[in-house]
């Protein structure tokens, strides 16, 4: 068997094997809106029930998407995690939600997004620390924002309307709108302003970068 043939069939199969608005594992979720797809195959996928995905909303292949700790838990409500309307999520993005995680409409993930809005805590010594859990904190990400290739969202963590977050960095505290954010942890750069607010440049408003 060639490859052309094996590459057709694996075309094939992804393209059947997509979760897609109307189809019977679509009907697992709380919501699933219409022209939305989850590619194949996922990573992980458990807690549809809490989870709510838009309209036209393309999540990659290789994502993991959990709402709770896993998949045998009662579940308590039915928005755990929650994503907007025309959001593209990259391949192999985990998105992990115990209480409530809020993506926004138009938002871009790139490749290799983590997102949760719990961490491990450490301060038992006669406990692993992957046994000890923090209290959940609430995750927002803000509409039209970008969230670079690796970018990490940490519990309690808002990110603001139009951010681009950076390649890499690791968001830990709230982001204001209309900037940019890079590092570990991540800081804001530059402010994004509205058109004639400041001297002009070509995509159509001023920039102004923060003094470091």
């Amino acid at each position: 068997m060639n490859a052309d043939v094996l590459l057709s069939g694996y075309e094939w199969l992804a393209t059947r094997a997509a979760i897609r608005s109307g189809s019977r594992r679509a009907s697992r979720f709380a919501a699933f809106g219409s022209g939305s797809v989850i590619c194949f195959p996922p990573t992980a996928l458990f807690g549809e029930s809490a989870i709510r995905v838009g309209t036209d909303t393309v999540i990659g292949p290789h994502a993991s998407l959990s709402a709770g700790m896993d998949p045998k838990q009662v579940l308590t409500g039915d928005r755990i995690v929650v994503i907007g309307d025309r959001c593209v999520i990259g391949r192999h993005t985990s998105i992990v939600g115990h209480q409530s995680i809020v993506v926004e409409n138009d938002v871009f993930f790139g490749p290799n997004v983590y997102v949760t809005d719990q961490n491990h805590a450490f301060d038992r010594l006669d406990t692993p620390i992957g046994r000890q859990a923090s209290p959940e904190h609430p995750v927002r990400i803000g509409a039209g924002s970008w969230l670079g290739t690796n970018a990490v969202v940490l519990p309690g963590v808002t990110i603001g309307r139009h951010v681009a977050v950076g390649a890499g960095s690791v968001v830990t505290s709230d982001l204001p709108d209309h900037t940019v954010a890079v590092g570990v942890p991540a800081r804001v750069i530059r402010e994004i302003d509205h058109p004639g607010d400041g001297d002009d440049h070509p995509g159509g408003g001023s920039r102004r970068r923060r003094n470091q």
